[in-house]
């Protein structure tokens, strides 16, 4: 029972050891780029685990036809599941902030390279001390 339920969830378990590597990097390297990496990892994760909370066993998508909502069986109507469209629709929103946000932090990193001829944390670090 136990190795089944393991099996069953296999993408929760996938997006939480993304998590894990993803806040790893981001905590661990000091290479800016690398941060970046795994910042974009642990967005990953997080997407992977809204898609995988917002599908329903049996459910099908709630696609608007002209005569109306379109059902698996039209003799059981009440008995149709539909899958929430809603976090399928925010995280393609957050892929698109999460692009954004990477490409204004490797701009900000050509600045700091600019400045300082490198994108080590320590080393820039260094110069401030």
């Amino acid at each position: 029972m136990p190795l089944e339920w393991i099996f069953d969830k296999y993408n929760y378990w996938i997006s939480a050891v993304l998590m894990l590597i993803g806040f790893y990097t981001m905590i661990s390297k000091k290479n800016f780029i690398k941060k970046i990496i795994g910042m974009n990892i642990f967005q990953t994760a997080i997407i992977l685990f809204y898609i995988s909370i917002a599908d329903v066993d049996g459910g099908i998508a709630p696609i608007l036809l002209e005569g109306g909502l379109r059902h698996a069986d039209a003799g059981h109507v009440g008995k149709v599941i539909y899958v929430n469209p809603l976090p399928h629709v925010l995280m393609l929103t957050a892929i698109v902030v999460g692009v954004s946000t990477t490409a204004v932090a490797l701009s900000l990193i050509m600045k700091i390279y600019q400045k300082y001829q490198t994108i080590e944390e320590d080393e820039i670090l260094e110069v401030h001390r």
